[in-house]
């Protein structure tokens, strides 16, 4: 019985493999652009019939013909991507900024999803799950083993339906019910004053609502504070939608200038953007911040600013995306994302990092040469380069984490500590008042003491290289004692790591602690108090003449 069934199953697909084929024939006798086209589709649409009907083993169709889009849009760039049916409310959030689901920041840990993060005054929050829970199962679904695309796919889905879960906090378990929702994040997770001059807006997105967002933002900030200066934070800022770029540089830019424009191979997807609004500040000192995950948009806004000379860029170089993608619908309620053109900023200049069109013999891409990036000039006659993101006019060197530091960030042990504290305590000072005391920072090195812990440091790793490579000359017996002799002034000096980093460790402390009380916008404000990229703003701005001299091209 269930070979009939396996054959009736074979027959099925062939069947429409063969409407499909006919399709493509019906195509040539149409006359077809490009003959090619039908002559690759008929071949894998052949070969694609013989193993559905003569492999071995029964064929998940649907897998193979995934995995067949997936190698087959590899061979272009990353953002041209193929989107299925139950990764529509991601697309959606991209463009939206909001989607259908509980409200929640998960990751993977051990084998199931923890939750991150509740926001605020949605599902999960009102349910009470808290950063830590584990998730164990999804309407009796069981998480284990299952990535965190998997899961989103399960917790997401039309608003008003509901789910059920089992959690698992600090080992016990219970089940709730929650109903799916209409989730909306801000594009901009704190805004305020940095003190009695400068304004500051951190801006993490770009969806349909950013442009309005930040108009808000600075006119309330400017009704009530008068500030003489404005600092633009789009760190970690992938982009999002092009026009919302348009309309946020307009803020700033008088009406009716070039921001940006696309060129494609299509005549239609050749166009320019510019300014239609009146501005609602042209002389404001304007600082953007930007570092290597602003892409995109975020590279639109920094790109034109810096080409109208109208604020200066502060920070690291930027990704480097200059590549324009539209949503094309497919059958069965699946997309195509596929890159139609690119962009140029104002100067004339595109940001686009790496080429894609051309690709090493192993397939591989690299990012183009500075022997081939092209010198451009701003409206006051400053030389920019193409090809390479957008350069800041100061770059700001960021001290990288110690090991210690990142040891305790990637074990989940700053994560825990924090998860511990705010089980014991219902309510906090504000993000500006909460500090890590002595006492507290005694109570984590006891947890940490009482939780296995470990990390290699970069001497370590050198360290054990070269007992292999000395172990692979014979010349290990020569330098053994030597070798312990490091290996134990290393670990002596480790033991003081967490005194040593002590500042570094309370700001990571810090910045977690406040964010289980106060959220993305805590966690913004704690983070300013020791941010290099801001201190170097707030110190341009303070001496104008500087600032305008960058602007002016002056060394």
């Amino acid at each position: 019985m269930n070979q009939i069934k396996k054959i009736s199953t074979k027959i099925r697909w062939v069947f429409l493999i063969l409407i499909f084929t006919s399709s493509a024939i019906v195509l040539t006798s149409a006359g077809s652009r490009n003959f090619e086209i039908v002559k690759n589709l008929d071949i894998f649409s052949s070969m694609f019939k013989e193993l559905v009907v003569n492999y071995v083993d029964e064929i998940n169709v649907s897998e193979m013909m995934k995995s067949g889009i997936d190698g087959m849009l590899s061979t272009l760039d990353p953002y041209t991507t193929f989107i299925t049916e139950s990764e529509i409310e991601d697309v959606r959030f991209m463009t939206t900024g909001q989607y259908g689901g509980i409200g929640a920041v998960i990751r993977p840990r051990g084998d199931h999803i923890m939750i991150v993060e509740p926001h605020e005054g949605f599902s999960a929050f009102k349910a009470g799950l808290l950063p830590g829970d584990l998730i164990l199962e999804i309407n009796g679904q069981s998480t284990m083993g299952r990535d965190e695309d998997e899961v989103r796919a399960l917790l997401q889905g039309q608003p008003g339906t509901t789910l059920s879960l089992l959690i698992d906090r600090d080992g016990e378990l219970w089940s709730t019910s929650l109903e799916r929702e209409v989730v909306r994040i801000d594009n901009i997770p704190y805004y305020g004053m940095l003190n009695e001059r400068t304004a500051y807006i951190k801006l993490s997105g770009f969806t349909q609502r950013a442009s309005r967002e930040v108009r808000n933002a600075f006119l309330e900030l400017y009704e009530e504070n008068k500030p003489e200066s404005l600092i633009l934070d789009l760190r970690d800022n992938g982009g999002g939608l092009l026009h919302e770029a348009v309309n946020i540089t307009n803020l700033f830019i008088e009406k009716d200038q070039l921001v940006v424009s696309t060129k494609g191979r299509l005549p239609d997807r050749s166009t320019t953007h510019r300014t239609l609004n009146d501005p609602i500040d042209v002389d404001i000192s304007l600082v953007v911040i930007v570092n290597r995950r602003s892409a995109s948009a975020s590279e639109i806004v920094a790109g034109a600013i810096q080409d109208f000379d109208r604020g200066v860029i502060i920070g690291n170089r930027t990704f480097g995306k200059g590549l324009v993608q539209n949503v094309v619908p497919l059958s069965y309620n699946t997309q195509l994302k596929v890159t139609v053109a690119e962009y140029f900023i104002p100067s004339g200049r595109s940001i686009q990092a790496i080429n894609y069109a051309e690709r090493r013999a192993d397939g591989s891409v690299a990012e183009i040469p500075d022997s081939l990036k092209m010198p451009h000039q701003t409206r006051g006659g400053r030389r920019v380069y193409d090809g390479g993101g957008i350069d800041p006019d100061i770059r700001v060197t960021r001290p990288a984490l110690s090991n210690v530091a990142r040891g305790l960030s990637g074990e989940f042990k700053i994560f825990d500590f924090a998860t511990k504290f705010q089980r014991l305590h219902d309510t906090l000072p504000g993000p500006e008042s909460f500090f890590i005391t002595n006492d507290l920072y005694e109570d984590f090195l006891g947890f940490i003491a009482g939780h296995d812990f470990t990390y290699d440091t970069d001497s370590e790793n050198v360290l054990k290289d070269l007992k292999k490579a000395a172990t692979g000359d014979k010349y290990f017996a020569a330098i053994e004692e030597e070798y312990y002799r490091l290996q134990q002034m290393i670990q002596d000096e480790k033991a003081q790591d967490l005194i040593t980093f002590r500042q570094e460790v309370e700001q990571l402390l810090r910045e977690e602690i406040v964010s289980r009380y106060y959220y993305q916008k805590g966690r913004v404000i704690v983070s300013l108090a020791s941010d290099p990229d801001v201190e170097k703003a707030l110190e341009l701005l303070a001496d104008q003449t500087f600032y305008r001299n960058i602007l002016a091209g002056i060394e």
